[in-house]
C-alpha cells in the first residue's frame, strides 16, 4: 500500500512539473527615436513565446537593441506583458 501511495505521489509531481511550466508569454517591443528636438516612441513588434517565464523573458530581452538608420538613432525595448 505504501508503494502505491508513493508511486501516485511521484506521478502527480512529475505530471504537474511537466505540464505547468510552459505557457504563452507575450513580448511587446517599442522603438524610440531620439534626435536633437526630442524623442518619439512607437509600437514596434509583438512576439509570443510558449516557454517558461524565465526563458521567455530571456528570449524577449534578446530583441532589445540600439542602433541608427536614416531617421536617426533608435533603441528597441522589449518586455513581457
Amino acid at each position: 500500500m505504501k508503494k502505491i501511495i508513493l508511486l501516485a505521489g511521484v506521478l502527480f509531481a512529475v505530471s504537474t512539473t511537466v505540464t505547468s511550466c510552459k505557457k504563452d508569454y507575450k513580448c511587446e517591443c517599442s522603438k524610440t527615436y531620439t534626435s536633437g528636438s526630442g524623442s518619439s516612441t512607437n509600437d514596434y513588434s509583438v512576439y509570443t513565446y510558449k516557454d517558461t517565464r524565465k526563458r521567455a523573458e530571456d528570449r524577449c530581452n534578446d530583441n532589445t537593441k540600439s542602433s541608427s538608420d536614416v531617421f536617426g538613432n533608435y533603441s528597441i525595448n522589449c518586455q513581457i506583458k
